[in-house]
C-alpha cells in the first residue's frame, strides 16, 4: 500500500531530531541538534515556534509536571517550556569535545533514557544511559557508536535500540520492572542497499517505524523476525526520526537532516531538513511522561 507523504513545515532544520507529540497540548516538539533549538508545532493552526537552547540538544522528554527532560552536549538537565535549563542533573560520561547525546525517549516506568555518540567513529565507544525517577544517573549499555532508534513494546516486555554506523537493530528483555536482560540482535543493515537505522518509534500493535538514513524511507518493522512489512519513500534522502501524532495518534511525522550535505546533495533534495507526515491506518503510542520529584 502507498502511503502519500506530506510536506508539513519547511523549517530547513540542520539536523531535525526527536520529533515528540504531547498529546496534553496537541502539538508536535522536535528538536535542531546542530542550531540548537526546542522547535513547537501546532498542526491545528500552524503556528510554528522556535525556543535557542545554549548547546547541542540531542534528545528531550515531556515532564509530567510540565517542562521538558534534556540531554545536551555536555549532560542532562531539566528545561522550561521555553527551552531555558532550570537544573543540571548528570553530565556527559564521555568527553563533550568528541561526545553529544543524541537520541532518547521515556520509558513506561517514568524514567528518561539517552544515548551519545562517538563523534571520531574510530571505535565503539559511545553509551546508553538512563536518569531514573530520583535523578540517578546509570550507563546500562556500551559498545557503540551512535546511539539512536530507542523504542519500547507496548507490553513492556521489550526494548529496541538501534547502533546506526554499525547498521544493527537490538532489542533488549525487559523485566517486570523495566531492567534490561542481555541484547540481541534482531536485524542487520545493508548501508550500500538499504540505509541505516536512525530513529524510531513503535506502534500499538508493536510494530517498530524506523527512518533509514540515506536511503529516503521509513520501514514498518514485524518484531517477531525483523522483517520489513511496510514501507514509505520520502522526498529527501536523510529521515532521522518518526513520531506518531493527531488526536487519534495515527499521523505519523518524520524529522529530516541536511547536516553536511552538498550544493548537489540539497539541489536535488531542497526539502532537506524540513518535517514531512503521513496519515496512517495504524495508531501509535502515547509518550511516557518523566515521573520525578
Amino acid at each position: 500500500m502507498t502511503y502519500p507523504v506530506r510536506h508539513v513545515l519547511a523549517v530547513q532544520a540542520e539536523l531535525g531530531e526527536c520529533p515528540l507529540w504531547s498529546v496534553q497540548e496537541q502539538v508536535l516538539y522536535f528538536v535542531d541538534i546542530l542550531a540548537p533549538a526546542i522547535h513547537r508545532f501546532n498542526p491545528q493552526t500552524c503556528q510554528h515556534e522556535v525556543f535557542p537552547v545554549a548547546e547541542h540538544i540531542g534528545c528531550l522528554g515531556l515532564r509530567a509536571g510540565g517542562g521538558f527532560v534534556a540531554a545536551l552536549r555536555s549532560g542532562v538537565c531539566l528545561m522550561d517550556t521555553q527551552g531555558h535549563i532550570t537544573r543540571w542533573l548528570a553530565e556527559n560520561p564521555d568527553p563533550s569535545d568528541k561526545s553529544r547525546f543524541n537520541d532518547g525517549r521515556v520509558d513506561p516506568w517514568g524514567r528518561f533514557w539517552c544515548g551519545n555518540l562517538w563523534q571520531p567513529q574510530d571505535r565503539n565507544a559511545a553509551h546508553l544511559c538512563r536518569l531514573d525517577n530520583q535523578y540517578h544517573f546509570r550507563v546500562m549499555a556500551g559498545d557503540i557508536k551512535i546511539s539512536n532508534g530507542l523504542a519500547f513494546s507496548p507490553d513492556r516486555r521489550w526494548m529496541y535500540h538501534a547502533d546506526t554506523p554499525n547498521g544493527v537493530l537490538y532489542r533488549y528483555p525487559l523485566d517486570n520492572q523495566g531492567e534490561p536482560g542481555a541484547r540481541e540482535v534482531l536485524r542487520r543493515f545493508d548501508a550500500t542497499g538499504e540505509g541505516l537505522p536512525d530513529g524510531a518509534a513503535v506502534d500499538a500493535e508493536g510494530y517498530y517505524w524506523s527512518a533509514l538514513y540515506g536511503a529516503g524511507k521509513v520501514i514498518r518493522i514485524d518484531p517477531a523476525n525483523g522483517e520489513t512489512v511496510a514501507t514509505i519513500a520520502l522526498p529527501v534522502r536523510w529521515p532521522t526520526m518518526v513520531a506518531f501524532g493527531g488526536a487519534a495518534l495515527k499521523t505519523l511525522y518524520i524529522t529530516s537532516s541536511r547536516e553536511d550535505r552538498s550544493v548537489q546533495d540539497l539541489t536535488r533534495y531542497p526539502q532537506s531538513g524540513d518535517l514531512f507526515a503521513v496519515d496512517l491506518p495504524f495508531a501509535g503510542l502515547a509518550e511516557s511522561l518523566f515521573q520525578d520529584n
